[in-house]
């Protein structure tokens, strides 16, 4: 009887061992479905809004293979304010998907915020020769104002690429944003006359499209037309006079043309009728810090920051900014936040 009893000790012994072995090696469950939204939504927002660990929860959530394209795009379209070779590897990664066309373009627009030039054209420049054309195409828009120094090895096929979006183009003569694109490529080739003429179709198409103004503009100074644009510019501003684009290109026209103090007027302008521009402010930033008003530049990069606390471009240049007039107190706060976001940004590992 003793040994039964023992025997049967062993035995429970046993399973109790190879019980507590399983529990502990067991798969861990996967998070319920309203617990991936949460964590999803939680990132986007972390991201969005510059909150401590932002960059942490984002690459998290960019690592899962089960997110939907358009989830996956919207945490692309925040990736560009985290830098790092974290964010690297992710956003190559999603250029490379064959699954998700979708994705591969938000990638794309990614990387046109993300790296400098250079490093841009060695990230999009193999997508010249993708199998899929709009694939190819974008490549070629988000590659198309970059120097043939930046370019390097791709200069020539971006050329031939370019040949094949316009006949695409040409294809579809009463599509306005593809008219406009078309006139883009013109001018990039500087052939003006076709962008002119394509300029005018285009605003025929869709008469309300200011973009199309900002463009002509661009081609007539190309053509040493100067009175011509100004005239234009004047013309449509006084169609248009809360036009932000129209001002905001009214200012950059006159620093092109050495006014930079009637400039800063337009800029202010563009910036009071769009104030979550954060394009906007930024330029009349640097306008205002190369006219040597400083503290008003720093002010406007400091409103950015108040808007947009995740806008990364405009913390590094205040930083830089804070620096030139010694205001280190200030520089240490804009560090500290910009690691508590992201600790592995370049310009902290750079020093900045």
């Amino acid at each position: 009887m003793p040994k039964l009893f023992r025997n049967l000790s062993l035995l429970f012994t046993l399973f109790i061992v190879l019980g507590a072995a399983w529990y502990l090696t067991r798969p861990a469950p996967a998070p319920s479905e309203p617990e991936l939204r949460h964590s999803y939504s939680r990132a986007l927002a972390q991201a969005h809004n510059g909150q401590p660990g932002a960059a942490r929860v984002l690459y998290q959530q960019l690592a899962r293979k089960d997110l939907s394209p358009i989830r996956r795009i919207s945490l692309l379209a925040e990736l560009p304010n985290y830098p790092s070779p974290q964010a690297l590897k992710l956003v190559k990664a999603d250029l490379a998907d064959g699954q998700n066309l979708l994705v591969r373009h938000g990638a794309i627009d990614a990387v046109t915020r993300l790296v400098p030039d250079a490093q841009r054209s060695l990230l999009l420049g193999p997508l010249l020769d993708d199998d899929d054309q709009e694939i190819r195409f974008h490549a070629a828009r988000a590659l198309l104002g970059l120097s043939p120094d930046d370019l390097g090895l791709y200069f020539a096929r971006l050329d031939a690429v370019l040949d094949e979006y316009v006949q695409a183009l040409l294809s579809t003569p009463d599509d306005a944003d593809g008219q406009l694109q078309l006139a883009r490529i013109y001018l990039y080739n500087d052939d003006y006359t076709q962008a002119l003429a394509t300029l005018k179709h285009a605003h025929e198409l869709a008469p309300g499209d200011l973009e199309t103004v900002a463009v002509q503009v661009r081609v007539l100074e190309k053509q040493g037309q100067n009175d011509a644009s100004r005239q234009l510019l004047a013309e449509q501003l006084i169609a248009h006079p809360d036009s932000a684009l129209l001002q905001h290109e009214l200012g950059q026209w006159l620093i092109r043309h050495g006014q930079g103090e009637y400039a800063l007027l337009a800029l202010a302008r563009a910036s009071e009728l769009e104030p979550d521009n954060s394009d906007y402010r930024y330029s009349l930033a640097v306008t205002l810090h190369q006219m040597d008003q400083v503290e008003a530049a720093q002010r406007q990069l400091d409103e950015i920051l108040r808007r947009q606390p995740a806008n990364r471009k405009a913390r590094v240049l205040l930083i830089e900014y804070w620096k030139q007039t010694g205001q280190l107190q200030n520089v240490q706060v804009l560090l500290a936040e910009l690691e508590q976001q992201n600790p592995d940004d370049p310009a902290l590992q750079q020093g900045l």
